[in-house]
């Protein structure tokens, strides 16, 4: 089952705007969505696998973990877990 707030915060994050403001201050930014406890632990500390069983959209799963400043070559190492 997808989580719907977390779909809508990557959506809402592709402005450039709410992008600058989500890297400045994470936590105010996610206590405007009512995300399930798990799914905020996981994008707190940054655990791709976690998110990605969230059941989001893979592009929007790749494009959240670039705004929250994680590169490809870690954000594939971490999604290469998932596969062992």
């Amino acid at each position: 089952m997808r989580d719907y707030w977390l779909s809508k915060l990557c959506f809402d994050l592709q402005q450039p705007a709410a992008a600058a403001e989500y890297r400045a201050q994470r936590a105010q930014v996610l206590d405007r969505y009512p995300l399930q406890a798990d799914v905020r632990a996981a994008l707190e500390g940054d655990d791709v696998c976690a998110v990605a069983r969230a059941g989001i959209n893979p592009y929007l799963l790749r494009f959240y973990f670039f705004v929250a400043g994680m590169n490809d070559e870690n954000f594939i190492r971490e999604l290469k877990k998932l596969a062992s």
